[in-house]
């Protein structure tokens, strides 16, 4: 069944939006904390020390089995699927601004989250509510002790067939979806998207994704769908090969800002803005010049042209998309976590860096944006990561690092990291055996003109936004 959607203008198709099938069956959970009890208490891949990436352990049959248990939720949107190494949340984030300025509703699926777990599903920048959470997990309770009793669904497939089941109750006309961990396996690869967008690839989760980049690619590249549009950045020579490779073997027309889609930077400064970057695209359909990037740094630029050109793409397809309001959208993006300034005196920033390649971007970025006369870094990391080149990038923007873990299993102890760190380049560093310890370290060795950057997992800046958040 088909219906039509009106837009600005044009009219387009997409399945119709009835509601997900609903378990006929008494409650499960009368109230919230139950139900979210329920679902932490499943498999979370995400805080595992030791895990296998396999197609047992990243089961797509398992995923597709629980969704045509709940009424096939996904087959009921547009989507557009989002995967790469970083920014892919920005890029999401700053895509799903730009439709919604556009009258779109419009679903965004992130992960992980900061602060909050609701903060991975949202409708036109709003979370879901406890209520609809708890409401979901009822529906979805019976399908899941079901499949319990010879293959459980995880914590992260459950909560992306919610995220659908949520975004069909909610009758979106599109809804962002940014892969969780690799792309090949992940459980978001059951989508059949109107695009596909790849961030800048790196070495990250190098245990289970490989620690080549052309590797890293591949399991990237696992989301591109046959015949359908994708668009990346520049990349490393080794991982364009294989993008290039994988979209001619699913006869994907593959476009690359700053190589077939004209893309340009420029960094500024103005009385009104501060430092800045304006960017430049250009396309058969679409001029945008010199708008300005929400989010500080070059890293932020380049996702902001990557979703700029999957803008242009939606708007080839017969989304009726107005340059100015997207404009408009762009500007009122702001994201946890991502440079943000949490505490005024002493300035305190966090950033979710969490690969080598994250923590260059963020030494850079902070250089040219934030002005300092010494900054402290407090660092922590998971075991999963590339730590090595994590700390390699670190000693170059750091006159001070603190080392502590977060409060994830896999967190890297302190003194390790410092082991590591004082071999790699020799500089003295201190531990901490929590936050608020590092954080009192700090805080004694820093003045007002100073600048302390907590980075390296986003556990441990949830952990940073909480302590500083409002009552």
């Amino acid at each position: 069944m088909v219906k039509s959607v009106k837009t600005t203008g044009k009219k387009r198709t997409r399945k119709s939006s009835s509601k997900v099938a609903k378990v006929k069956s008494k409650k499960a959970f009368r109230s919230y904390q139950k139900a979210i009890g329920y679902l932490f208490e499943r498999t979370d891949y995400e805080k595992q020390e030791r895990l296998r990436y396999n197609v047992t352990t990243f089961n797509l049959k398992r995923m597709y089995k629980l969704l045509s248990l709940v009424g096939d939720p996904h087959t009921k949107i547009h989507t557009v699927h989002i995967g790469g190494t970083k920014g892919k949340g920005s890029t999401a984030t700053m895509l799903a601004k730009m439709l919604e300025a556009n009258g779109y509703k419009v679903g965004l699926y992130t992960s992980p989250h900061v602060v909050h777990l609701h903060e991975r599903i949202t409708v036109n920048s709003e979370m879901i509510s406890e209520t609809q959470m708890r409401d979901l997990l009822n529906r979805i309770y019976k399908p899941v002790e079901n499949m319990s009793k010879t293959d459980p669904p995880t914590f992260f497939e459950i909560m992306t067939a919610l995220a659908f089941m949520y975004f069909v109750d909610m009758d979106v006309d599109i809804a962002i979806v940014e892969t969780g961990l690799g792309g090949r396996l992940d459980s978001t690869n059951v989508i059949q998207p109107q695009i596909v967008g790849i961030t800048s690839l790196s070495i990250d989760h190098s245990q289970l994704l490989g620690d080549t980049i052309d590797r890293i690619a591949e399991e990237k590249a696992g989301i591109f769908k046959r015949g359908v549009p994708a668009i990346t950045v520049q990349q490393e020579p080794a991982a364009m090969q294989v993008l290039k490779s994988r979209a001619v073997a699913m006869n994907a027309p593959l476009s690359i800002t700053g190589g077939d889609i004209d893309f340009s930077l420029r960094f500024e400064t103005s009385r009104e803005h501060g430092p800045h970057t304006r960017i430049c695209l250009t396309t058969p359909t679409s001029k945008f010049e010199h708008l300005r990037v929400p989010l500080h740094g070059k890293h932020q630029a380049i996702n902001c042209g990557l979703a700029l050109a999957m803008l242009d793409k939606l708007k080839s397809m017969g989304f009726e998309i107005d340059n100015n309001k997207a404009a408009e959208g762009l500007h009122k993006v702001s994201l946890a976590g991502r440079m943000e300034m949490i505490c005024n005196d002493p300035r305190i920033m966090i950033d979710a860096a969490h690969n080598a390649a994250s923590i260059k971007a963020l030494i850079h970025a902070i250089g040219q944006n934030i002005p300092y006369d010494s900054m402290v870094v407090i660092f922590g990391c998971n075991n999963d990561k590339d730590v090595r080149g994590m700390l390699e990038a670190l000693q170059y923007g750091a006159d001070k690092v603190i080392f502590t873990r977060s409060n994830s299993p896999k967190a890297v102890p302190p003194e390790e990291l410092a082991e590591m760190y004082t071999e790699i380049c020799g500089k003295m560093c201190q531990t901490a055996a929590s936050l608020g310890q590092a954080l009192q370290l700090a805080k004694s060795a820093v003045s007002k003109e100073d600048l302390i950057c907590i980075t390296g997992s986003f556990y441990l800046i949830g952990q940073a936004k909480m302590r500083f958040q409002p009552n």
